[in-house]
Order: structure tokens, then C-alpha cells, then sequence
């Protein structure tokens, strides 16, 4: 059953310019940890896999081809929520790596505390306290 196993069942999927220059922001600045990265032999990032968490996010280079690049085509930015324990702590992280940040640690009326950051390619990440419970 999918979610079980203490692996994620939603991975969202990102293309990226410079992928190895996103790895390096994601990790340096948001703090994902580097699960695996598999390139082609001229260094394309063909697939990798950022962990935060319980989740995960999927990494890839534009222009490396195949069907899923050729559907991204133009797509994006796009915006991924993530759950952190501390956002002030993860927020000055961001900030000490460059991060441009679009909103700062801010409470909001439903509970969470949030901060919201944009990477060197467009995508909007939001990070904060709020983290749904699913049922699974």
C-alpha cells in the first residue's frame, strides 16, 4: 500500500536549468539532505532525490530529453509546502546561504508559522509548522 513503509507517496518533481546548482541551494540553504543523484555522462542530472523529513523531492535537469522532459517543456516555477520543526532556525539557514526570501517567519490564522522563498530558478517554496494529518 502506497505511503506505508515510511516512504512518501506524493514526490514533487522539478526541473531545473542547472540542476546541480538547485541541489546545492536546496541542501546548503533549505537543509534537504542528498539521497541519490544519477547523472549521464556528460554531468546532466538525469534523476535525483532530496529528502526534508518524512518527504521528498525529485530533481532533474531541463533539456536532458525523454518524455517527462519533453511534458515539462515550459512548465513552472512551481510552489512545494514542506514542514519544519523550527522555521526560524531553518529561515536564518536561508538567509546565511542567499536565499531570496519573499516573506519572513509569519504567523498565520490557522497555526502554522511559515516564511516563504523563491530558488535561483523561479520555484516558490514555502516552509512551515503546519503538517496536515491524512489518515494514512
Amino acid at each position: 500500500m502506497a505511503g506505508t513503509g515510511g516512504r512518501p507517496s506524493i514526490y514533487p518533481t522539478l526541473l531545473y536549468a542547472d540542476a546541480r546548482a538547485a541541489i546545492r541551494q536546496l541542501t546548503e540553504a533549505f537543509g534537504f539532505t542528498e539521497l541519490s543523484v544519477y547523472e549521464a555522462q556528460d554531468g546532466t542530472v538525469m534523476h535525483a532525490e532530496l529528502v526534508q523529513g518524512r518527504g521528498a523531492v525529485m530533481v532533474g535537469s531541463r533539456g536532458r530529453g525523454g518524455l517527462f522532459d519533453s511534458a515539462m517543456g515550459n512548465a513552472g516555477p512551481a510552489g512545494v509546502y514542506v514542514v519544519v520543526d523550527d522555521v526560524d532556525a531553518h529561515h536564518e539557514r536561508a538567509v546565511e546561504h542567499g536565499a531570496e526570501i519573499l516573506m519572513p517567519p509569519t504567523d498565520q490564522d490557522y497555526g502554522s508559522r511559515d516564511y516563504l522563498a523563491r530558488d535561483a530558478e523561479g520555484n516558490i517554496w514555502s516552509f512551515g509548522t503546519y503538517a496536515p494529518e491524512i489518515g494514512c
